[in-house]
């Protein structure tokens, strides 16, 4: 079997390589604007001779039996086992943890929303200058957008819990 698909693998390279060492043309246009094509229809085209492509073979998978893939997939033997009372505990935990998380992110965006006053915070003395503002403006609304990421990020996560 895995012959006949290192035969496919090999026909359809050979396939691509004679595609890949078709006829170039090198075009001019009356600009003096030069374009590769595949056909030389065109007026001003000429032929370019390329080298020829030189293909090594990839090396063949190593073969491994069935039951060693099968083994190798699973955990081994001697990989500890957690009861399932302590992994309902540690769940409990971490969601306890999510939800905490996500408390703390939804009033900062409460604060961060307060502050920003739909687009016109106030102006504090070391501000001068507008562009500052407009700085810090646009600082306020990126920090905003990214709590909201936050959030929705924790809530995602919370919902694919068991």
């Amino acid at each position: 079997m895995k012959r006949l698909l290192i035969g496919f693998i090999s026909l359809i390279a050979i396939q691509n390589i004679a595609h890949a060492q078709a006829d170039v043309f090198l075009c001019v246009d009356d600009n003096g604007k030069k374009e590769y094509k595949n056909t030389g229809a065109t007026k001003g085209c000429k032929r370019v001779e390329l080298p020829g492509i030189t293909v090594v073979p990839a090396p063949a998978l190593p073969s491994t039996p069935k039951k060693a893939q099968a083994k190798s997939a699973s955990s081994p033997a001697d990989f500890p086992k957690v009861d399932e009372g302590t992994q309902k505990a540690r769940d409990s935990d971490r969601r306890q943890i999510l939800l905490d998380e996500l408390k703390a992110e939804e009033q900062k965006l409460a604060d961060l929303k307060k502050e920003y006053n739909n687009g016109e915070p106030e102006r504090r003395g070391d501000e001068r200058n507008y562009a500052k503002y407009q700085e810090r403006t646009g600082m306020m609304k990126d920090n905003i957008s990214r709590t909201e990421k936050n959030i929705e990020a924790l809530r995602r996560e919370i919902s694919n819990l068991k």
